[in-house]
């Protein structure tokens, strides 16, 4: 009998380094450092970290999930070049997720993801609208139009205020963000072929980086 698959998820987006190792349908482990900076030196240590108290390596991995944003340009670009470096090392698809998608992630419905933009702003998606939408910058004064009589569920950033402006319910997520990437990874890791991009909805967001991007493999 084969083993089932064996997923890693990490996300750099926030003020954090989270990862998490999934088989099959099951969390084996899972890791939040908050962190402001360093997260180019702690990822690649702390992904080894996960796979050693599952007693396997980077050899039996099937496939990478990683967090692109929306969030801190530096973040996001960390994740994304380390998912890259190891897919490219390891022979295995790296699936890029979104954090809206990874909050909305197992609740049914329809769903209003939000996640802090900083200076007062909010990145927010809305699923399980037949169009759906793309994921927008916005302030709580103009959020985007929701679906009469859709009464969604808001997860994230100010879900409260969320609520009451789009007559929803605030929801807490199903799983982690590192988790629910890890599940999403496992679900797209035969349907998709392009490389992860960084997701950014600020302008100032695409300037270039003066990090040097991380070591990934000895």
């Amino acid at each position: 009998m084969r083993p089932e698959p064996l997923i890693i998820g990490f996300d750099t987006s926030a003020a954090h380094c989270a990862a998490a190792l999934l088989q099959g349908d099951r969390i084996l482990v899972e890791a939040t450092e908050p962190m402001d900076k360093g997260q180019a030196e702690r990822l690649v240590p702390l992904l080894e970290d996960l796979l050693a108290s599952a007693d396997v390596g980077w050899r039996d991995l099937s496939a990478i999930g990683v967090g692109i944003g929306p969030g801190n340009f530096t973040g996001v670009r960390i994740a994304v070049a380390t998912a890259r470096g190891l897919a490219l090392g390891l022979g295995v698809p790296a699936i890029g997720i979104s954090g809206l998608e990874a909050l909305a992630h197992g609740i049914p419905g329809v769903r209003v993801a939000s996640i802090d933009a900083r200076q007062g702003r909010l990145y927010l998606q809305t699923f399980g609208t037949f169009d759906g939408t793309r994921p927008v910058l916005c302030d709580i004064d103009t959020l985007p139009a929701i679906p009469a009589r859709a009464e969604p569920l808001c997860i994230g950033h100010r879900a409260e205020e969320i609520a009451d402006r789009c007559a929803g319910q605030p929801a807490a997520p199903v799983h982690s963000l590192p988790a629910a990437i890890a599940h999403i990874a496992a679900l797209r890791r035969f349907s998709t072929a392009t490389r992860p991009a960084p997701l950014y909805l600020r302008p100032a967001d695409a300037a270039p980086s003066r990090d040097v991007a991380p070591r990934i493999l000895p």
